[in-house]
Formats: C-alpha cells, sequence, structure tokens
C-alpha cells in the first residue's frame, strides 16, 4: 500500500499511489496523500481574474503552442503570497478547458509522431510486450485458476482447469467486458469452494470499480450480484462461499470526491441478495485522510480491519470473531504510526509491526488476550534486512524481506523457529512477489524478476523448501549482455544512498552514454530490480539505466520512510539529485545525455528536480504526477496524502510544500530541459489538473527552445490504459522523445529497419 499509484492485483501487493497494470497480473498502487483545505484567501483577492489576453508561449522550433490565458489569482498562506495564473484549468468540466487540452494533446501526438526512430522502437515494443505472460495459480474446491495473456492478445485472460491436468476451460476474458476495451479486469477472487470468482471491472481503467460474481460453472454473471463502490475492494470469502466481506465506498455523486474515502465501509454481502441489502459490519470513521482495509481469516474466524492514513501507515487494527453475529470489535493497537499488518490462523493473529523495530518484526497474539503485554515475539528484528511481509503459508510462516534493496524469502516454523535451512534461494539480484499460496496448502508460488529477466513463478513445498520453476516468461531478450550493480553515493546531508546501475558491459566510462534515471522515494514503497521493457529497449539503444533507492521508501525501514515524508520530503529530492551528480562524476553519463522518468508521486520527484536543477538534465518524462502541493488536498485522493505530505493548512508544513511545489517552482526566463508529460484522462485518484497547470507553467517559462509538450491517454486512469497496444504507443513516444533530444537514432535488434 502507499502512495498515489493504482491498486495491485491480489497477487503482489504494491503500494497503492503507484499502481498501474503489469504484464503478470499486477497492477500499480492506490493513493497520492491529502490534506486539508488550504486557509482562506486574503481579504479582496478574487478566486478567479482572468486577464485581458491569453498569452501565446515562445515555444520549441518547429512548436506553436495553443494560447493558454492567465488570471490574476493570489492567495496567502501564513503571511506568504502564492499566485496561481492557470487556475482555470482546475475546472476539467469547462468547455475551455476541455479544448486547451485536446490542442495540448494534438500538438504533443503531432510532434512525436513526426519523430525519427518510431518504427524501430514499435517493432521492438511489439515484440518485448506481445509475448506471453502468466500469474501463479490459485486453488478452490479442487479447481486451478490463474491468469495468462495470450502472445497475440491485447488483455489477460482468466482460465481455470479441474485439478492440475485438467482441460484449459475461459472463465473471464477481460477483452469482452467492454466493446470498445475501455473497460478494465481488477482484482479476481475465487471461492474456497471454487464454484464462484468475485472479479471487479473497472470503467476507463479508472479505479472506480464494481464487483461482479461469475458462476465457475455455466460462466454465466449474476444478474443479482453486482456491487459499485468497489474503488479498492478486494472481496473476502467466507468458508462456505455464501457470501464475502469487501471495503464499500459510496457511489452518491453528491459526496465530493476528497471526502470520499471518509466514508468507507466494511460489509458483507449475502449471494443472491442486492447490494442494497447488505450488512455494514464496521461503519465509516468519518475522516476523510484514512481508509479502510479488511482482511478474513481462511477459516472464517476473524475478521481484522485496519485504518490506514496516508496510504501507508497504518495507525488502528481492530478485530472481531466473525462465527458469533455481531460480535464485539476488538482494538488491538491504536495510536500506531508506522506499518503494521495482521493474519491470523487456527485462533492465533501473527501481527508484523514496525513498533520498536522500525525493520519489522513478528508477535503472535492470542485474540483473547490482546493485551500488549500478552503479546509474544517469535521474528525478532533483523540486523540487514526488512521485513515487508509475513504471512501462514502451508501451516509455516512465509517470511519476505528485503536486503540491500533485494528480494529474499524465509520459513520458518509458526513459533518463529528455524527447522531447517529456511532461506529460498533466489536466481539473483531482483525482486519476489513473496510466497503465494493458502495456509493449509503445502504448495505455495514466487514470482521473481530482474531489470534483464522478464519474469519467472517457481513453485515451493513448504516442508521439503524444494523450489522449481512452474512457467518462465519468454521474451526476445539476452541478459548476458548487461551488467547490474549496486552502487552507494552520498546525498547533500551525507547520507549514504544505495543505487542499481545497468548498462552494457562493454559501455565506456567517458559521459557518453545516454543514462535514463528513474525513482519514487515515498509512501514506504520500495524500488527492488524489475523488468520494464521500456527501460529494456533504452539498454538495447545503448542506454544505461538507474534507480536509486530514495529516503522515503521502504528498503531500510520504516526510519528510511520517515526520513522522506513530511517536512524532511526535500530529502528525497536531495537524493535523487545526488544521483545524477553520482553518475555524472563518475563519468559514466553527462548532463546532456541523462533523462529522468517517474510516475504519480516520481512525477512529483522527476518535477522538483526539474524546478531545481534544470541544469542537471537534458529530458525530463513525467507521468501522472502531483505537482501542485498547496492545492492537492482538493482534488481526487489528496486528502488521504496527507499523513505523507503534510497539510498546507499547518504553518510547518506549508513552509515546506511551498519551498518544493514543482508548480509554484517554475521560474519564468529559465531554461529548461525537454520535457513530456503524460496524462491520464480518466485518472480518479490524482486529478490531471497537476499536469496540465505545470505544462502551462513550463511552457510559458522557458527559454531553453526544447519542447514542452504533453499527451493524454484515453480511456485511461491513474495506471494508464491497460491495451497492449497502449502501452506501446506510449512508450515508443516516450522513448523516441528522449533518444531524439539526447540526437541519438536507435539501432535495435529485431526491429525492422533497424542498423545492423
Amino acid at each position: 500500500r502507499g502512495g498515489v499509484a493504482s491498486r495491485p492485483q491480489k497477487e503482489l501487493p504494491v503500494p497503492r499511489l503507484h499502481r498501474t497494470p503489469l504484464l503478470l497480473s499486477v497492477s500499480l498502487a492506490r493513493g497520492a496523500c491529502a490534506a486539508p483545505a488550504p486557509p482562506t484567501p486574503a481579504a479582496g483577492v478574487p478566486p478567479s481574474a482572468p486577464t485581458a489576453a491569453a498569452v501565446a508561449a515562445a515555444p520549441a522550433p518547429g512548436l506553436v503552442y495553443p494560447p493558454t490565458r492567465k488570471v490574476d489569482v493570489a492567495e496567502t498562506f501564513f503571511g506568504v503570497t502564492v499566485r496561481d495564473p492557470y487556475r482555470w484549468l482546475e475546472d476539467g468540466a469547462s468547455p475551455e478547458v476541455q479544448g486547451w487540452v485536446a490542442a495540448q494533446d494534438k500538438l504533443a501526438r503531432g510532434y512525436l509522431d513526426a519523430l525519427p526512430g518510431r518504427d524501430a522502437l514499435r517493432d521492438r515494443l511489439r515484440g518485448l510486450l506481445y509475448i506471453e505472460s502468466a500469474s501463479p495459480p490459485v486453488k478452490g474446491g479442487g479447481r486451478v485458476f490463474y491468469g495468462r495473456k495470450p502472445a497475440d492478445r491485447e488483455k489477460r485472460t482468466i482460465y481455470w482447469r479441474q485439478g492440475e491436468a485438467g482441460e484449459e476451460r475461459v472463465l473471464l476474458d477481460a477483452a469482452e467486458l467492454s466493446a470498445d476495451g475501455s473497460v478494465a479486469l481488477g482484482v479476481w477472487v475465487p471461492s474456497q469452494d471454487g464454484k464462484a470468482v468475485a472479479y471487479v471491472v473497472h470503467p476507463n481503467n479508472a479505479d472506480a470499480g464494481e464487483i461482479r460474481i461469475r458462476d465457475v460453472a455455466t460462466g454465466k454473471d449474476s444478474a443479482v450480484d453486482v456491487i459499485g463502490g468497489a474503488m479498492y475492494a478486494v472481496p473476502q470469502w467466507t468458508p462456505k462461499g455464501d457470501g464475502f466481506y469487501y471495503v464499500a465506498l459510496p457511489t452518491d455523486p453528491k459526496i465530493p470526491a476528497t471526502e470520499i474515502s471518509g466514508y468507507s465501509e466494511v460489509k458483507l454481502h449475502k449471494l443472491g441478495t442486492p447490494a442494497a441489502s447488505d450488512e455494514v459490519v464496521f461503519p465509516k470513521l468519518g475522516d476523510p485522510e484514512t481508509e479502510l482495509e479488511a482482511s478474513l481469516s481462511r477459516d472464517g474466524h476473524w475478521l481484522i480491519v485496519s485504518v490506514i492514513r496516508g496510504s501507508s501507515t497504518v495507525i488502528e487494527l481492530h478485530y472481531r470473531d466473525a462465527r458469533r453475529p455481531r460480535s464485539p470489535w476488538v482494538t488491538l493497537v491504536k495510536g500506531h504510526d508506522g506499518v503494521m499488518a495482521a493474519t491470523a490462523w487456527k485462533d492465533q493473529l501473527y501481527l508484523r509491526t514496525t513498533d520498536g523495530a522500525p525493520r519489522g518484526r513478528v508477535f503472535r497474539v492470542d485474540p483473547a488476550k490482546p493485551g500488549r503485554d500478552q503479546w509474544k515475539e517469535i521474528v525478532p528484528e533483523a540486523k540487514d534486512a526488512v521485513l515487508e511481509d509475513a504471512r501462514v503459508v502451508g501451516g509455516h510462516l512465509a517470511l519476505g524481506y528485503v536486503k540491500e534493496a533485494r528480494s529474499e524469502i524465509e520459513v520458518r516454523a509458526l513459533d518463529g523457529s528455524r527447522p531447517r535451512a529456511s532461506a529460498i534461494k533466489m536466481p539473483g539480484i531482483g525482486s519476489s512477489s513473496g510466497l503465494l499460496g493458502q495456509p493449509d496448502d503445502d504448495t505455495a508460488y514466487y514470482f521473481y524478476r530482474s531489470f534483464t529477466n522478464p519474469g519467472a513463478i517457481y513453485e515451493v513445498s513448504i516442508k521439503s523448501g524444494e523450489s522449481k520453476l512452474w512457467y518462465a516468461t519468454k521474451a526476445p531478450v539476452d541478459p548476458a549482455a548487461y551488467e547490474t550493480e549496486q552502487v552507494s553515493y552520498p546525498s547533500k546531508d551525507g547520507t549514504k544512498v544505495s543505487m542499481f546501475v545497468v548498462r552494457r558491459k562493454s559501455a565506456p566510462k567517458d559521459g557518453s552514454t545516454p543514462f535514463l534515471l528513474t525513482g519514487y522515494g515515498g509512501f514506504n514503497r520500495g524500488m527492488t530490480p524489475y523488468f520494464d521493457p521500456n527501460l529494456y529497449v533504452w539498454l538495447e539503444a545503448g542506454g544505461g539505466v538507474a534507480m536509486p533507492n530514495l529516503r522515503g521508501g521502504n528498503e531500510y525501514g520504516e526510519a528510511w520512510h520517515q526520513a522522506g515524508m513530511l517536512a524532511k520530503k526535500q530529502n528525497v529530492f536531495d537524493d535523487f539529485i545526488a544521483a545524477a551528480t553520482h553518475l555524472i562524476k563518475s563519468g559514466l553519463t553527462r548532463p546532456e545525455r541523462l533523462a529522468i522518468k517517474g510516475g504519480s508521486n516520481g512525477g512529483l520527484l522527476v518535477g522538483a528536480a526539474l524546478t531545481q536543477r534544470p541544469d542537471l538534465f537534458r529530458v525530463v518524462l513525467c507521468r501522472v504526477p502531483v505537482l501542485d502541493m498547496i492545492r492537492y488536498p482538493l482534488f481526487g485522493n489528496g486528502k488521504t496524502w496527507i499523513g505523507e505530505y503534510g497539510s498546507p493548512s499547518d504553518e510547518a508544513f506549508f513552509k515546506a510544500l511551498i519551498a518544493y511545489s514543482p508548480y509554484h517552482r517554475v521560474k519564468a526566463g529559465t531554461a529548461y530541459p525537454a520535457v513530456l508529460v503524460a496524462s491520464a484522462d480518466a485518472d480518479d485518484r490524482v486529478a490531471p489538473l497537476h499536469a496540465w497547470k505545470t505544462t502551462a507553467a513550463l511552457q510559458a517559462a522557458s527559454t531553453s527552445g526544447r519542447p514542452v509538450v504533453m499527451r493524454v491517454e484515453r480511456n485511461a486512469g491513474h495506471g494508464g490504459a491497460d491495451k497492449v497496444k497502449s502501452r506501446v504507443e506510449q512508450g515508443v513516444d516516450e522513448l523516441a522523445f528522449a533518444l531524439h533530444e539526447m540526437g541519438i537514432q536507435p539501432s535495435l535488434p529485431g526491429a525492422a529497419g533497424a542498423k545492423p
């Protein structure tokens, strides 16, 4: 969880501010962050006073930016005057704004379509994205369910078999959810008896969703069991399969989007009944800065609800005996400030927490004796690794660690002891999903990937510890040509920061290599090695990739996270700028060969780097960003991010926010790098106005003659569109833009017309 990204698929939990569909049934994280309404404007300041004429900026050669008017809007915060000349662009329903956005998109696409090398890039990306991929299997009632995207399809399909060797049958084809392909398939969860699957659909790939129920035997959906308000719902089936618990959000259009989280409730849905009759089992808190998350133990004994602030920090944890109707809720934790998650098995709670242990530890708790003095520590804090996952699989504790920003998996007995060599060996420097399985099944799975490995699924026996390859993604890649190393460098305040550097083994250290620097730095989300076809094509084009483990993430524990949040957020930007400086000083690249890329909270990261050190980069790729840090709480999911960014209505946080807010730091007469902003027309998490306002400001301010263009993805939410062809075209645009700005003609293997 955590952040402004998109919601993940159930198999791979990923923070919320960041969640976008990945090929193996993974989605990006929900969130960003929020705050209460800013202070009242100074007396006499009109809310929107347009100037007499629109302003046409001086664009890059060959570009004519759409005319963009300015308004005379200023507000006073704690004695500081804050101007907002593009306030009018916040009204997305306005025909004027819609026309301006369409004109910007038309300009961007015309410019991008004319760039050289696009055919080679498209051919190569198609070769890497139109491949078969799969997700780990889930079992239920003797049936096996799994996701797979055939190589020639745009979207994934959910299949099932009767037993391991049964005939493969289609259960859900995401391409058939809508005629135009604009509806995305989200989370899908089979019942324990395997008779039904609850799944969530997302119109326009937005976060807003609807739960539907499909009968496995007939392949038909129930006409009664249709549940709206399922923006972040993950259905928790009862053992009998007669219903499920879920987190419900209101669908009343009268409730402002920024207030919706405060209306979160946990409900129980009984199959065959209308959603209107669903029982509320955990009521709304009325606090728009918080969110709820619910889980039910596999035996159906214990329902656990977490109260989350800042999209990643658990502040309360409650449970109740689900076997007893209307049993009282028991508060296990209240007033916590950090990471916490609980799972239940055989009437014991297993609690992972950073309380008193910033790298995490595990307690076993008897639900009948919830007092803090009754907790038993069974897994102490590790000295050199961060515990990011703990669950019961196959009657054992499955622990997922991050050590030096690399994934590790360990299996222990339920008392925390190590009955044998418990570590599961990873294939290399990469990322793992953690063990995925059921507490009563010896067989589990984990998904592994790295910068140059597109992914493989391994099957593990919990009892023996033996693992074997279950599925390997077959992609036309040559990992042997590249090397991945982990380096460290000092940040501005002397803090040591680690960074992954990937490049061709034969690449010189003379500053000539084009580098793409990417990061996130927030919401307790760690950045570990992952396979991205766009990054791989960049490597093939002769580039290098760097990914630092910035403060604000979880790579080194909760203390590392807290060192990059709230009033300390500038540390994240300092870490990122220091990473760029290190690459240059090491001779790996130079400013005119350096591009930076980030999305969501990572879009804030590159926006801050762009406005603080425009001289350090040649290209900026900024996706669905958060950029106006004074008004962010007023739109989208903004209020749920207050715990991470701080509120502009608090003087101390206001000073920190205004000091780095990218939109407000854009300065006229500055030579800015080339900038490609990516916006999404159905983003209901991070309001597109952040991208719109900052694009307008940069176009008016930059004197470098380099392009500042904004591309709008259609039928796309915060995580983008889920069609492969949409991912291909966005990748082509970004790569062609960056390479052209650096004067590089791509020569790629497997691409028609590529140079040998």
